[in-house]
């Protein structure tokens, strides 16, 4: 007769190691960031941030500078998150990264989720009411069923 072992629990092992949350610059956006920064914190996990760069043929057909444009809304969310980060370097310490991709928001973070092996995605809520009627970015990461997806308001 063998006598059972105790289960034992590993402290330290369970939970994401990799956060990713999109930023667009929005307001809930931010917001997202801000809540996967605490989770990140409190999971010891990597924060990783990522700015989804859109596609626009149709602006660059007219002459439009789009990938400046574009360019500088992940330059500029670079410099606010540094910013953020210094300012509250005291109060906590969160491992992050930023990545920009190209694409539509929805097939950017999808992509950025497989290749950087998210545990989580954390995103805001859209802001946009033309959303109601296609679908919010959020409601087909949770379709998508492939990670926990947390959707901040």
């Amino acid at each position: 007769m063998t006598e059972q072992q105790p289960h034992r629990f590993e402290r330290g092992t369970d939970g994401p190691k990799v956060i990713v949350a999109g930023l667009d610059g929005s307001d809930s956006s931010m917001r997202a960031a801000a809540y996967a920064a605490g989770l990140a914190r409190r999971q010891h996990a990597v924060l990783a941030l990522v700015y989804v760069q859109p596609i626009l043929p149709a602006g660059a057909a007219l002459g439009v500078p789009v990938g400046d444009t574009t360019g500088e809304v992940a330059d500029s969310l670079v410099a606010e998150i540094q910013e953020a980060t210094e300012r509250f370097r005291d109060a906590w310490d969160v491992r992050w990264e930023f990545h920009t991709f190209r694409g539509n928001p929805y097939n950017g973070l999808v992509t950025a989720a497989d290749e950087l092996k998210a545990d989580a995605v954390v995103v805001g809520a859209s802001e946009s009411a033309g959303h109601r009627f296609i679908g919010s970015v959020a409601v087909r990461l949770v379709k998508a069923g492939r990670w926990p997806v947390t959707v901040v308001p």
